[in-house]
């Protein structure tokens, strides 16, 4: 039988001399055939492991990933994009023979939920093939509405300007949040998630590194593997961009903003994150759970149960697809699982690295200010018709540039911060000043350390020693500087013409340093007002105005020869 066969085959391929011409050529046309279906197959077959269909549904381990990938903003691009990254074939092979491990664990059922990616590729083969964070400048608005948990979930919108930052520093950019990617910054995390990072590496434009240590841990520099350190790019911060688990209070509040949920049912945030929080031990039970709202209100509203079972069964059903896009129970999977990085509010996020006490040899903190990233949040209610938000620019007193700035200031509050800012209701939440924006003081930041002992002990030496309020006293006869001007320049102006930070260069906390001038020369003319630069300057727009009766006095100084006594 088996030489037979042979003999056939043989005979087949190589057919006996007079045998007629499509004899010949038949065996050669269905191996041409059988390999273009080979090729074709292959192709359609790679591709079709490469596809998020697969990825997402082959697997029983990726439910949570799926869902939340259609979501995504990213719901367009192949899986493959960005957990193999684009190469040539060749390359994409041998990367995607790395996932034999995963098939094994799969197979054998030996991985670990809830599923953690330990093995990302680098942001430069993966997300930097379409954005370029080179190519990035512009700010940016951002509104986040909120609801509150009262009767009338009153909304209220928070505005933001955010500093994307990015481009090259040759061109004046590479700052604002981007600055992140045009330095080079490495830092040590303690947890698989990276989460915890006791130590940062910031390597500096002349090729030196400044290293900042976490004063709250007990961390060794000289214990520190070098191979551990890991280089910050764009997963650093977006690292849930494509698979984010939204909390409760963020489902509900984009379902609200949205209409999906009605708004006008008297507690419905409150009563929609009791039955999503409840916790659950399957999801029949939460869907169970979840129905029940509308018990709730059939017992303790019954007028409005009455006239609104619509709205009511309506929002049952979004609040049902909200805990099937964040819970999970075979895969162990919830809002809690795999924090965001992108923000500071659900999840460590920024504060990781930027909580104030990752202090560098001189005491000075990785910067924990909000206008690094954006600028400072404004609360706007629904009976506000006007958010006014501040982008802080031109020059900064000397105590605003010390990198505990945020550490320190509600130590060294006193009347001149109101050259600046408004400062009526200093630390409240009434959200009538500068000083009382409810965003700040309202919030509590779990995860910044702005009470930590050990940093609280450090910056006690930082705090500058209590300014004297400067009295100012009634102009007796020709004013002078020591008894009139000079305390009128303290309170007004020698936050940022100070002998520490002579902004352009004048110094105006002295008399010889007023009558020395800066940068642009003398800036008072005896006798002469009118020709005096700061005379000049407090007549148009500064940045702390003199009011008239201020001026005045001033002027009546420089006529009399600008004494000092």
């Amino acid at each position: 039988m088996v030489k037979r066969f042979k003999q056939a085959t043989r005979n087949f391929f190589f057919p006996p001399a007079g045998s007629p011409r499509w004899v010949t050529i038949l065996p050669y046309a269905i191996l041409g055939l059988l390999a273009i279906g080979l090729v074709v197959g292959g192709t359609y077959g790679w591709e079709y492991t490469n596809s998020p269909t697969f990825c997402g549904t082959a697997c029983h381990t990726m439910p949570p990933q799926d869902v939340t990938y259609l979501l995504s903003p990213h719901a367009n691009v192949y899986c493959s994009e960005c957990h193999i990254g684009r190469a040539s074939l060749g390359e994409q092979l041998r990367r995607k023979s790395e996932d034999v491990r995963e098939l094994t664990a799969m197979v054998f059922q030996t991985y670990e939920f809830p599923i953690r990616a330990t093995r990302s590729r680098p942001a430069q083969v993966t997300c930097e093939r379409c954005h370029a964070p080179q190519t990035f400048s512009d700010d940016s608005l951002r509104v986040i509405t909120h609801f509150g948990n009262d009767n009338g979930n009153t909304q209220a919108d928070t505005y933001l300007i955010m500093h994307t930052g990015g481009g090259s520093a040759r061109e004046g950019l590479g700052r604002g949040i981007h600055w992140h990617i045009e330095n080079p910054v490495y830092y040590y995390a303690n947890d698989l998630a990276r989460q915890e990072i006791p130590y940062v590496r910031v390597v500096n434009n002349d090729g030196t590194s400044t290293e900042y240590i976490d004063i709250e841990s007990d961390f060794d520099p000289a214990t520190l593997d070098e191979s551990q350190l890991i280089e910050m790019d764009c997963i650093t911060c977006h690292n849930r961009v494509t698979h984010a688990f939204l909390t409760p209070e963020e489902s509900v509040d984009r379902a609200l903003t949205l209409g999906l949920i009605d708004a006008g049912i008297p507690q419905i945030r409150r009563q929609a994150l009791r039955v999503l929080k409840a916790g659950y031990e399957s999801r029949a039970a939460a869907m169970e759970g979840i129905a029940s709202l509308t018990d709730y209100y059939r017992q303790n509203l019954p007028e409005f149960f009455a006239g609104n079972q619509e709205q009511l069964a309506a929002a049952v059903i979004v609040v049902q697809e909200i805990y099937d896009r964040s819970v999970f129970h075979d895969q162990q999977v919830d809002w809690t699982t795999h924090p965001n990085n992108l923000g500071h509010i659900t999840a460590p996020g920024c504060f990781r690295c930027h909580d104030g006490t990752h202090l560098n040899l001189d005491q000075e903190a990785i910067r924990l200010e909000c206008n690094l990233c954006h600028s400072i949040p404004v609360v706007a209610g629904e009976g506000d018709f006007v958010a006014t938000i501040e982008i802080s620019r031109g020059p900064e007193p000397g105590s605003h540039l010390n990198p505990n700035w945020i550490a320190l200031h509600n130590a060294v509050f006193d009347a001149t911060c109101s050259n600046c800012h408004t400062t009526g209701d200093p630390g409240g939440t009434s959200n009538t000043s500068f000083c009382s924006n409810s965003a700040c003081h309202g919030s509590a930041y779990t995860y910044a350390a702005f009470d930590a002992p050990a940093l609280r002990e450090t910056l006690r030496d930082q705090l500058p020693p209590p300014s004297p309020e400067p009295t100012l006293a009634a102009v007796v006869g020709t004013p002078t500087f020591a008894a009139n001007v000079g305390p009128l320049f303290s309170l007004r102006c020698a936050a940022c013409h100070n002998p520490a930070a002579p902004n352009a260069g004048l110094d105006l906390s002295t008399h010889s340093g007023a009558v020395a001038g800066g940068d642009d020369g003398p800036v008072i003319l005896a006798g002469n007002p009118d020709a005096s630069l700061l005379v000049q300057v407090q007549r148009g727009s500064h940045f702390v105005n003199l009011s008239p009766e201020e001026l005045d006095i001033v002027i009546q100084w420089i006529l009399a020869g600008a004494p000092e006594q």
